[in-house]
């Protein structure tokens, strides 16, 4: 056991952005893919997911301060505080039974795999810690570990069948075939389906509302600069900023909206060999089987959607969680929502007028959620001691 944990605690130190490329230099020597193009491949997939990092968190740190500054001037002042994933995954982390969830979801995956109920291979390990989140949520409330584990099981079922489905959509909406995302943001397209359906009766719902169909109608508007530019002086000013920096913010903005699709195709220019190299292995040893890879939601952060959407959204967060009455909860590290946005991005094909609708029907769900769970996770952080929770929050 302890060799088992000291491996996984190794391939966690690696990051991300080392250890995917490594398995899919793996996968692509397998597929009998070029020495060269294999290690071609494999780089250009670390540089991309560094600099997709590097441009997410570079709009989350100029919008945050928005947020923080514009939630002053609402008064608003709430006793839970947002501390987004990274809080919760530091607690799922500290608990002992963490490091089985890396076996025990390759187990899943490859009996899956074997036996043909998936065609999902999921390579994106470090995601493994929201069903440790599971594991720990069912533990706190059951008191019995086993149900914790057959809990976080299904989830992982779940996410490599939301894999096998949302392939054709990812490959459309990135244009990089053989990929998918198998994350558990996308279930929440279960919630958002219905809604989705109620839409159809509104006409100008029914409208290409994408990136592309915006721009042929309002011009430079739509833009990914003018358009980024136009949101971050709004929200700049929103937030009480003076001139100035209502214009940083909007350069800021411009700048990130800029580069998600420059960044993008260096997943597309990464992948493409490794996903065609397979298909070929496939279809000549396996009777023309499919399997996907499995990727982080961050493949997808090339559409300006998405990226539009959360930021309009910012401002509306906010009012609601100053109106909605039992609300307890502050948004702040998770203002920007892509525990909706990616499943909203996914189910309506990238429809801008339809995932704003869908995200303001959706907000209270997650502040009313967070309020609910606020006390457990505050419990969680006190008796590991992986979080600091100060007097009184």
């Amino acid at each position: 056991m302890e060799i088992l944990k000291n491996i996984v605690n190794y391939v966690l130190n690696l990051g991300a952005a080392v250890f995917v490329p490594l398995i899919m230099f793996v996968i692509s020597l397998i597929a009998r893919l070029k020495l060269s193009k294999a290690v071609k491949a494999s780089l250009t997939l670390g540089v991309a997911f560094s600099g997709m990092t590097l441009v997410v968190n570079y709009m989350t740190d100029s919008i945050s301060p928005a947020a923080k500054a514009m939630s002053k001037m609402l008064h608003l002042s709430l006793n839970a505080i947002d501390q987004g994933w990274p809080g919760v995954a530091a607690i799922t982390w500290s608990y002992k039974a963490a490091f089985l969830f890396f076996p025990f979801l390759l187990l899943i995956n490859f009996i899956m795999l074997t036996f043909n109920w998936t065609k999902t291979l999921n390579v994106d390990m470090w995601n493994v810690w929201n069903k440790i989140f599971t594991y720990v949520v069912v533990l706190y409330f059951t008191h019995n570990a086993i149900y914790g584990f057959i809990v976080a099981g299904i989830q992982i079922v779940l996410e490599l069948k939301a894999g096998d489905m949302w392939q054709r959509h990812i490959q459309d909406l990135t244009g990089i075939p053989g990929v998918t995302v198998p994350h558990f943001v996308t279930l929440f397209a279960v919630v958002l389906m219905p809604l989705n359906k109620l839409l159809d009766f509104i006409p100008i719902m029914n409208k290409p509302a994408d990136a592309n169909a915006i721009q042929k109608k309002i011009g430079i508007f739509a833009d990914n600069s003018v358009m980024g530019a136009i949101i971050g002086v709004l929200l700049g000013f929103g937030a009480g900023y003076s001139l100035s920096g209502s214009l940083k913010l909007a350069i800021e903005a411009a700048a990130a909206m800029t580069m998600f699709p420059m960044i993008s195709k260096l997943f597309m220019e990464a992948l493409n060999p490794i996903a065609n190299a397979m298909n070929e292995m496939m279809k000549k040893h396996f009777k023309g089987r499919q399997v996907f890879i499995g990727l982080d939601w961050p493949i997808l952060a090339g559409r300006n959607e998405l990226w539009v959407t959360v930021i309009i959204l910012v401002p509306v967060m906010l009012i609601m969680a100053m109106v909605l009455p039992g609300n307890t909860v502050l948004p702040f590290a998770g203002i920007i929502n892509l525990s909706f946005v990616v499943a909203a991005l996914l189910l309506t094909g990238a429809n801008l007028w339809r995932m704003l609708t869908l995200g303001i029907i959706t907000t209270p769900i997650f502040l009313y959620g967070a309020t609910y769970f606020a006390p457990v996770i505050t419990n969680l952080a006190k008796s590991t001691g992986a979080v600091h929770v100060n007097p009184g929050q």
